[in-house]
């Protein structure tokens, strides 16, 4: 492929620089080399140009949160098929959660996952190691040699450590080692058995339902945790409005937290698993079926909120592939988990276009935001500056289309907002310069 790309005339946007104007960007040997007023470019012998005329040009966006189920669970999705999700849907840089088979609670496991990326890989992938060994909750993994591996973060995802010991001791060594716990808040002896929130639709579905106070209860003893030992917390898929009151208080007292919201999470609630077209609310739709449940529209204008006012750092996506025998099925056997790498810039420019968000803010919390809870060691991440490595997603905000999941990427079909009409649509991602995904190339 030619080494110099010319990406011209778009709107540019990047909250890390305050960058807000119509211009060309320069990409040559998997580097920005120039930003400035189109038509004004230095000259290149071999170069492409992509006209972004009408399209948004900002950082590539970054996933906290996604699980890429290789090694163990390749039925579901494989890190191949996963980071082409990915880049299709405007990512360049996603990481890894641990709860494959073996997990990655060892420096092979990590390094098994990096080696498979650099090959397979169409994006950059980071690996979040285990806080325990096979994520049961017992014993600390060897945290300092899964820092050295590669992991960016050390995180049980789906068991949360129960043992408040446990937990105070996985923050004192990732303290030293200065990465975060990536924590899934859930007190799984008050969420026994639960299949969605609790509330009236639990109720009219005859389904157990998980209580907000699930989550609320361990979001507040890790705070405590964190505040006690000086630790990063970093809390996953925040769900209800007490937990994003929990975390604003803390960070008040200037409690190291941060934390991440998902796309479902800020636009579907609870009603989303009734199958619509039905009045018996006798069916349901395990495609909504997610951990933490989907909650109410209260939970969603405080998840909203706590974007706005800082109080959520990041959205992350909590991409969860399942296989169709994982889904079609009765609702209590079903998975928990969205196929989501592939809707999330369409779920979120559906609240920019209904005025509930802008989408500077958007942009911020898919790039320089997430960027900065990664760490100092992947500074050129989340950035359009002269010099940094050339990750650029391209959007078309207007673009309307309409979800069908035989279309996606993923090998995860299981997503709620299959056949929906959205519009906003990445057109381009570019991972070190080189253009990985195109929408409809000519």
């Amino acid at each position: 492929m030619p080494t110099t790309l010319l990406i011209s005339g778009g709107r540019i946007i990047d909250p890390s620089q305050g960058i807000d104007k119509v211009a060309d960007l320069l990409v040559a040997k998997g580097k920005i080399t120039w930003m400035g007023d189109k038509g004004t470019a230095p000259s290149h012998a071999d170069l492409t140009t992509i006209d972004a005329a009408g399209l948004v040009v900002c950082p590539g966006f970054i996933d906290l949160h996604c699980h890429l189920r290789e090694p163990g669970f390749e039925d579901k999705e494989t890190i191949a098929t996963g980071t082409k999700a990915a880049a299709k849907g405007g990512f360049t840089t996603v990481c890894c959660m641990p709860n494959t088979n073996p997990a990655l609670d060892t420096q092979s496991s990590i390094d098994y996952v990096k080696k498979t990326a650099e090959i397979e890989g169409l994006v950059q992938v980071l690996p979040i190691g285990c806080i325990t060994k096979g994520r049961q909750g017992k014993e600390l993994t060897e945290m300092s040699e899964l820092a050295n591996a590669g992991a960016i973060g050390f995180s049980d995802d789906g068991n949360t450590v129960a043992s408040s010991r446990i937990m105070s001791l996985a923050m004192d060594y990732s303290y030293a080692l200065g990465l975060p716990i990536i924590d899934h808040c859930e007190d799984k002896e008050l969420s026994d058995g639960g299949y969605m929130n609790d509330g009236w639709v639990s109720a009219r579905l005859g389904l157990r339902g998980m209580p907000k106070a699930a989550e609320e209860i361990i979001v507040a003893r890790d705070l405590a945790l964190a505040q006690l030992t000086g630790a990063r917390l970093h809390i996953a898929h925040v769900s209800t409005e007490g937990s994003v009151e929990l975390i604003r208080r803390a960070k008040e007292k200037d409690i190291a937290v941060t934390a991440e919201v998902t796309p479902h999470h800020l636009t579907l609630t609870e009603e989303r698993v009734m199958n619509e077209g039905t009045n018996r609310l006798l069916a349901y739709d395990t495609n909504a079926k997610v951990n933490p449940p989907l909650r109410t529209k209260e939970d969603i204008a405080a998840l909203i909120k706590g974007l706005k006012d800082g109080t959520i750092d990041a959205i992350a996506t909590d991409h969860a592939p399942h296989t169709s025998v994982d889904k079609m099925c009765e609702f209590g056997l079903a998975a928990f988990g969205i196929s989501g790498l592939e809707t999330a810039l369409a779920c979120l420019m559906s609240l920019v276009h209904s005025g509930q968000l802008d989408l500077k803010t958007i942009i911020s919390k898919l790039t320089f935001e997430p960027a900065r809870i990664i760490g100092t060691g992947y500074g050129e991440l989340g950035i359009l500056m002269p010099g940094c490595r050339a990750n650029v997603t391209l959007f078309d905000p207007n673009k309307e289309w309409t979800v069908d999941s035989r279309d996606f990427a993923s090998k995860g079909k299981n997503t709620p907002f299959d056949g929906c009409p959205f519009k906003g649509r990445v057109i381009a991602t570019i991972v070190a310069g080189k253009v990985v995904y195109r929408d409809n190339p000519e």
